[in-house]
């Protein structure tokens, strides 16, 4: 087993409060319009289901989760988290936005997938064979199949678990963010 490196450590911890501190700049630099905004739908809708979605069937350190989208991608809330935030970088109509998206979400998530992995295949044992069918982040189109007793949640999504991972706050995040930019348009039209 290999142990994770400084930089992974140091992405995990950091990945949150960069998040914030990256939220009030992209709001310094945003310049939406009405249409980047409703196109950005197309990105931050799906983004904060899948979320959602993943939240209902992850056990986080009780078992290895192959059902639900984790049949078809190994990493559902990171997926979501990147269309959401690459939805938002649409809406925000700054190409400065994307490409510093872009480059953060390749600096501190490609390094926290993979300690993530190095914990997970500690952990369980049969790691190897699930990541061997399902993808790290780009979803495959039909689930992958395991056997029956794979799961020993039964592999059903959990309003109890969704509310346990507190969820509805990228919804209510989402909503906020786009009332932030509202206000922006609104404010700058006034100018």
């Amino acid at each position: 087993m290999s142990e994770r490196t400084g930089w992974q450590r140091i992405a995990r911890r950091i990945r949150v409060p960069l998040g914030f501190v990256f939220a009030g700049v992209f709001l310094w630099l945003a310049r939406p319009t009405w249409q980047s905004m409703l196109g950005s739908l197309a990105l931050v809708a799906p983004g904060v289901w899948l979320r959602a979605y993943a939240a209902g069937y992850v056990r986080k350190n009780a078992e290895l989760t192959r059902t639900g989208p984790y049949a078809h991608t190994r990493n559902p809330l990171y997926l979501g988290s990147m269309m959401i935030a690459f939805g938002f970088a649409l809406a925000s109509g700054s190409w400065i936005i994307l490409v510093a998206l872009a480059i953060l979400f390749a600096a501190i998530y490609i390094p926290t997938i993979q300690s993530e992995e190095i914990f997970l295949r500690s952990r369980f044992p049969d790691f190897d064979e699930y990541a061997s069918a399902v993808p790290r982040l780009l979803p495959r189109l039909t689930p992958a199949e395991f056997p029956a007793n794979a799961n020993a949640s039964g592999g059903r999504f959990s309003a109890v678990q969704w509310r346990h991972h507190r969820e509805y706050n990228a919804l209510m995040g989402a909503g906020a963010i786009y009332a932030a930019l509202a206000v922006r348009l609104f404010l700058d039209h006034r100018r």
